[in-house]
């Protein structure tokens, strides 16, 4: 079975859930990636690097906290 036919019936989550679940752990994955980027932007005393990423790393927080408040939503609904 290919994992663009998977419908919760494999993994027992449906694809939207399964997606959402993802998106979170990708973004909070992608938050701390970039923690060890900017400390790395900061010893080179590279200030427009290491601004760049904690813009960046804000962002990737802001979408873990989204997705987390849309996949309580839909859980607790479902």
């Amino acid at each position: 079975m290919s994992s663009a036919s998977e419908t919760g019936g494999v993994t027992g989550t449906q694809d939207k859930d399964y997606n959402l679940i993802w998106y979170v752990e990708a973004c909070l994955s992608n938050a701390l990636r970039l923690e060890s980027y900017i400390q790395d932007a900061e010893r080179a005393k590279d200030t427009e690097v290491a601004d760049l990423f904690r813009k960046a790393q804000a962002d990737s927080r802001k979408g873990a906290e989204l997705g987390k408040g849309l996949l309580r939503a839909r859980l607790d609904g479902g």
